[in-house]
């Protein structure tokens, strides 16, 4: 296909692993070796073959999927069309024998295709599509240098004391309940060399992966400074930061943190938690 040199080719099914022989194990690295010779492709695939939602369709459908596409492979995409269709309608041309042939329909339908299933896969590919169409707003506002989200973005700033988890559940929780996504901050300006910080570190980051955080580490020379520059690069609209009792001077530094990143920062929500839960 190389050597024919088309302006475009459709290769379907692009989560699928090629015949015993072939030049590549999957698919996908076809795709991506035609796009790389400046050919344009035009492939398929179903939202459970996403690498990253297949624990969560075997826990709705209990059928475990083999066949997957890295997330990192969608990240290429130029653009991604959703061919929508509900359950009823998917499920009346099975019934057709549009789909399977029509003695395999009747068993389809009361597994993998039953009614509740195929509604939970239009929604995560319902939002998936939506992420999509947020990373090429974000993209826009990057270039034309607007400091506006489109949707809620909750940042949380954690150091290596242990009870940034606390932080982060709680930041967590928030992202859940406004539907957004949940970014977690590490400012570094060598303050944690130990090794008993970097464990506790270490320990707090791997939480925040298991929760769906993504994880930002940055260097710079104040909190504030850094924190602010991620708020404006990312378009966070709420952030979380933590507070210990401290007295005296201790509290003024961290007021006055506080203050400095008001100043910096593009208008956000700010909120100031203590770090141990009530």
């Amino acid at each position: 296909m190389v050597a024919r040199k088309p302006q475009v080719a459709i290769v379907d099914e692009l989560a699928h692993t090629n015949i015993e022989g072939s030049k590549h194990r999957k698919r996908y690295e076809d795709i991506l070796e035609l796009l790389d010779a400046g050919i344009d492709i035009l492939s398929t695939m179903n939202i459970q073959h996403l690498e990253s939602v297949t624990p969560m369709v075997q826990g709705i459908t209990g059928i475990t999927v083999r066949e997957t596409v890295p997330d990192w492979v969608l990240q290429r995409v130029d653009e991604l069309v959703m061919a929508d269709l509900t359950p009823e309608a998917l499920q009346n041309r099975m019934r057709r024998g549009d789909v399977y042939p029509l003695e395999r329909v009747e068993r389809a339908l009361g597994n993998f295709f039953r009614f509740g299933n195929l509604n939970a896969l239009r929604e995560l590919a319902l939002r998936q599509v939506a992420h999509a169409v947020d990373r090429n707003v974000e993209t826009y506002l990057d270039q034309a240098s607007k400091n506006v989200a489109v949707g809620e973005k909750i940042g949380v700033c954690i150091s290596s004391n242990p009870a940034a988890k606390y932080l982060v559940a709680r930041g967590a929780r928030m992202a859940q309940a406004l539907d957004g996504d949940l970014y977690v901050i590490y400012v570094n300006m060598g303050q944690d060399d130990n090794e008993r910080d970097q464990r506790t570190l270490r320990a707090n980051i791997e939480f925040a992966e298991n929760v769906g955080a993504t994880i930002i580490r940055v260097q710079g020379k104040t909190v504030a400074e850094a924190v602010a520059e991620v708020v404006r690069e990312k378009h966070i609209t709420q952030i979380v930061f933590g507070r210990s009792a401290t007295r005296g001077w201790r509290r003024y530094m961290y007021f006055s943190a506080i203050h400095r990143f008001l100043r910096d920062a593009p208008p956000i929500d700010v909120h100031i938690v203590t770090q141990e839960p009530a």
